[in-house]
């Protein structure tokens, strides 16, 4: 329907009517653009057009028929005051979902349904310990040992959990689901996208928690959500493994090196070993005086060693594009439009890959 998608990529482009009017040369006036967006009238083949360019769409997405809505979004937020750039946001989220939907459903892979254990929701009532074995029956479920995971934006878009990056420095974090009209709910998670990789890794797993938990009356649903996600990050048998099981010191060296092994804070992996008894009180106490003292508990919470942003990106998108395109099941200018670039920038990703 040509009304909700307009209205949709619109707000993904974060225009106003009157931005819209003005980008297509005022070839209509916003109030005619409201009307198509309220299904009140219909656009000429020569304002879709133009509206289409403007977007940065196809004739064809502006014209397609597949409805999808969120439901039960949740901004984990700083401070956003914006109601714009919420909605700029979602509408991000419905048009990447599509955009992926379409090449997954293409190529005829299970990860169009998000992989969610037949045990879920993992029932956390009497104590936030039980958030400790929801994520141990998680890797279970998804077949991960005890491994440390390498990157787990792409771990969690190949079973079927949408990750969308945004620009949006407010933004912690956002989750919600995408109705799709018969199909079952497809959840999405939205991080930032500038934030070093262990705290995109940690928001990732503690939206997973609020996922797959059904959190008690008495329990703080944060504070299980966070404690599923140190346990599904760093399993305590890794962590004995590689430090032992009662440690009375440990050298902030020592500390840097688990974070690069397990992808996450050094603050994180001290929490972590105190929950499962490696530290004690003492220990811990000591510890995050150091950490205090060196700054990492004050904005912007940098530690020494700071994971780079893009070590927790994905590139299975584009890598699904560029398959789709060699197997000729799509053209060039879809997958363009499906990776929301140009034919011209297209071409020069797959003949330039980029080094390391």
């Amino acid at each position: 329907m040509i009304s909700q998608r307009l209205k949709l990529a619109r707000k993904a482009a974060g225009l106003s009517l009157r931005d819209l009017e003005a980008r297509i040369g005022n070839l209509v006036t916003a109030q005619a653009i409201g009307k198509y967006e309220r299904n009140e009238s219909t656009p000429s083949s020569g304002v879709l057009i133009a509206l289409a360019k403007a977007l940065g769409v196809s004739v064809d997405y502006l014209a397609g028929e597949q409805e999808m809505v969120l439901d039960g979004v949740e901004f984990r937020k700083k401070q956003i005051t914006s109601k714009r750039e919420e909605a700029q946001i979602e509408a991000q989220v419905l048009h990447l979902v599509e955009r992926y939907l379409a090449v997954e459903e293409l190529l005829g892979l299970s990860s169009v349904e998000w992989d969610k254990p037949r045990e879920a929701p993992y029932p956390v009532t009497g104590d936030v310990n039980e958030a400790d074995r929801a994520a141990r029956s998680m890797r279970v479920h998804w077949g991960l040992g005890l491994d440390p995971i390498p990157n787990l934006v792409e771990l969690m878009e190949e079973r079927g959990i949408k990750v969308l990056s945004t620009g949006a420095e407010k933004i912690d974090g956002l989750t919600a689901s995408v109705l799709r009209g018969g199909k079952a709910p497809l959840p999405v998670v939205v991080i930032n996208r500038g934030d070093w990789a262990e705290r995109k890794r940690f928001n990732l797993a503690h939206e997973l928690g609020h996922m797959v938990l059904e959190i008690g009356p008495k329990i703080n649903g944060e504070k299980a959500a966070h404690r599923f996600a140190g346990a599904f990050l760093m399993p305590a048998e890794a962590l004995w493994t590689e430090i032992g099981k009662h440690r009375t010191s440990i050298s902030l060296g020592e500390l840097r090196r688990l974070k690069k092994l397990f992808g996450a804070s050094i603050q994180a992996i001290t929490y972590r070993c105190k929950d499962v008894g490696i530290f004690g009180e003492p220990l811990f106490r000591r510890l995050f005086h150091v950490f205090k003292q060196r700054g990492w508990r004050s904005p912007p919470y940098e530690e020494m060693g700071a994971l780079p942003p893009e070590l927790e990106e994905s590139t299975r998108l584009e890598r699904l594009c560029f398959r789709a395109l060699a197997e000729n099941i799509v053209s060039e200018a879809r997958a363009a439009e499906l990776l929301g670039i140009s034919v011209r920038e297209l071409n020069r990703r797959m003949e330039e890959p980029e080094t390391c």
